[in-house]
């Protein structure tokens, strides 16, 4: 899925901030992209300026600013008119600033911060003393941040931190941080190129397992015809091609999975309960299912010393969020991972 900038194309690497400027003056603008008459650029105009060059995209700053992407366009071009020079080069990805741009962001960036954090607007959200943060915008496997996310970030929300959550598949929510919508994904694959940032957060572990009358069952199979007994077992999973149950089997029993899925159900808490009810047996990450194993409502069908592990990321996009909030869940959640 992609978030088209008005030239089709999607968010890119967002930018640094540029370096502070030691006048705060808006008149100090350079030359160069001062507008040709005598009216000077709309402060509206600057900022959306600063969003898009920060951000790396029109979508991106659009979603940061609450316009619409037209308006984000229209704006930057009429600040391009005003100044008579060209302030983004319109990428595959995004957008790319020119040395106009950079000197212009140098010129603005501290102006408008110091002006956001007198009056609370964007482009400083939570700099003004005693005004609270963004929200901070986290996404990704619903299991995940339900079992072991939201519960280990509740101090944080306890000491002031605000949270919107979504959830989803990795690959549409790479495309939505991209694009500006979150701020944080935990993602089940290393997204590939540089626009995005991933840092290793935990590793799943997967377990083969089945309620206590299945187990009880299958207990005198020797461990290398596990395979062939669960043929008359009934196979829950969360989806149709099987994907964890044939990874632990190629990479457990060395053979192709040839099972069929009794029952479905796109949520891997479901695939638990359906599990531990005695419908059958499954594959599942280890986390997932601790107290259903402590308690003896699981049995692990087999054990083994390499069992396949998954590692999650921890992924945003390159650059210092104006959020501080953002870098206080980003290493919470780094300094708890590894315990996961």
């Amino acid at each position: 899925m992609r978030h088209p900038d008005s030239d089709g194309t999607a968010a890119a690497t967002p930018r640094p901030s540029p370096p502070r400027s030691s006048s705060p003056s808006p008149s100090s603008a350079p030359a160069a992209v001062r507008p040709t008459g005598t009216a000077q650029p709309d402060l509206n105009l600057l900022r959306t300026f600063l969003a898009v060059y920060r951000s790396g995209s029109f979508t991106a700053a659009a979603h940061l600013l609450g316009l619409s992407q037209p308006t984000v366009t229209t704006q930057i071009r009429a600040l391009e008119r005003q100044s008579g020079r060209e302030l983004f080069e319109r990428q595959p990805r995004g957008v790319t600033p020119t040395p106009v741009a950079d000197e212009l962001a140098a010129r603005i960036a501290a102006p408008l911060d110091a002006l956001a954090a007198v009056t609370g607007q964007a482009g400083g959200p939570g700099s003004a003393e005693g005004a609270p943060a963004e929200p901070v915008h986290l996404a990704g496997p619903a299991e995940l941040l339900c079992v072991r996310v939201l519960p280990a970030l509740a101090p944080l929300v306890t000491d002031g931190v605000r949270l919107r959550v979504a959830t989803g598949l990795t690959e549409p929510l790479l495309d939505e941080l991209r694009a500006g919508r979150h701020d944080l994904v935990i993602s089940t694959v290393r997204p590939r190129g540089r626009t995005l940032t991933a840092v290793p957060l935990m590793d799943e572990e997967f377990v083969l397992v089945a309620a206590p009358s299945w187990a009880e069952r299958l207990a005198g199979w020797p461990a290398d015809e596990i395979p062939a007994a669960l043929h008359s077992v009934p196979l829950i999973t969360y989806a149709e091609d099987l994907p964890i149950a044939r990874r632990y089997w190629r990479h457990v029993f060395g053979r192709r999975l040839t099972c069929r899925a009794a029952v479905t159900v796109p949520d891997l808490r479901g695939v638990l309960a359906t599990v531990a009810a005695g419908a059958g047996f499954t594959v599942l990450p280890r986390y997932l299912c601790l107290d259903e194993l402590a308690s003896g409502a699981l049995v692990p069908l087999h054990v083994t010393d390499d069992p396949p592990i998954n590692t999650g990321y921890l992924v945003q996009r390159p650059g210092t969020s104006d959020n501080p909030h953002v870098a206080r869940v980003r290493d919470h959640l780094l300094g708890l991972g590894r315990t996961w």
